[in-house]
């Protein structure tokens, strides 16, 4: 099968999405399209990835191929969310990142890291790592997107597109709930990291390590805040963009500066 037309299908089909809602916040009918729309991108994306599996006898986590990853399962995790929850307007920035993402991994030909020379352990590790950053991921921009909310419900009358969402409340309690969910995989990642990877300075994983752990003690002092003295609003949203920065930092930073600047 051609990966490249699998791949052109998948973009165009998630601009096309990403159209329809802004252009229809507040059709039912045009949003359900729009959903079916995104579904065939995220899932042909999928076939698209695991062509590219098959073909290369294993998953390849360069800078590029990495990112692509990390945005489809971003965007699977919300369409699956979304069949429950009203998340589907994050799709708004998540769709195009997962377009930009497929077409940057198509036209970038980088050394590949594929997944099968790794025991089950370190598999177990990478796909947490991965997982977790794409749940915490959508928690980022939901918290974004409750940050506007908070500010133009302020306004009157506030925006068309900040009236089609859901109560406040609604967005905060899915936004913990999405906190939670990452900081699970993310605790996982964290204490297999620590028992299977062996010489963390060789191998450049120092810094991954401690920005990793930060981030793990902002979110779980966030939940256990909402938990016990009910912290929310401005407090949760800042908080929550500190630790996510602190994750991208941690997953994308030495990709970046290793593979793209110091080519190594």
């Amino acid at each position: 099968m051609n990966t490249t037309a699998l791949a052109t299908l998948s973009i165009c089909t998630y601009l096309a999405s990403t159209l329809l809602i802004i252009r229809h916040f507040d059709q039912t009918r045009m949003q359900r399209t729009a959903l079916y729309l995104a579904w065939t991108a995220a899932c042909t994306h999928l076939l698209y990835t695991a062509i590219v599996f098959h073909q290369s006898s294993g998953f390849n986590f360069s800078f590029f191929s990495t990112g692509s990853l990390v945005a489809m399962i971003v965007a699977l995790l919300l369409l699956i969310a979304a069949l429950n929850s009203p998340v589907e307007k994050l799709g708004i920035a998540l769709f195009p990142i997962a377009a930009i993402m497929l077409v940057l991994e198509l036209n970038f030909d980088d050394k590949t890291h594929p997944l099968s020379i790794y025991n089950w352990a370190m598999s177990t590790h990478i796909l947490t790592s991965i997982i977790a950053f794409s749940l915490l991921n959508i928690a980022a921009l939901q918290a974004i997107l409750l940050a506007i909310q908070d500010q133009q419900l302020k306004s009157h009358p506030p925006k068309p597109f900040i009236q089609s969402l859901p109560p406040l409340q609604t967005m905060e309690s899915l936004l913990f709930q999405m906190l939670g969910a990452g900081l699970v995989f993310l605790t996982i990642s964290l204490v297999s990291g620590f028992l299977f990877i062996e010489n963390l300075f060789a191998q450049h994983l120092v810094h991954k390590t401690v920005l990793s752990i930060l981030a793990w003690i902002i979110f779980s002092s966030l939940l256990m805040g909402r938990s016990r003295y009910g912290w929310r609003g401005k407090t949760a949203i800042q908080w929550t963009l500190i630790g996510f920065v602190l994750l991208l930092l941690a997953y994308f930073g030495s990709k970046l500066v290793l593979e793209l600047i110091l080519h190594r």
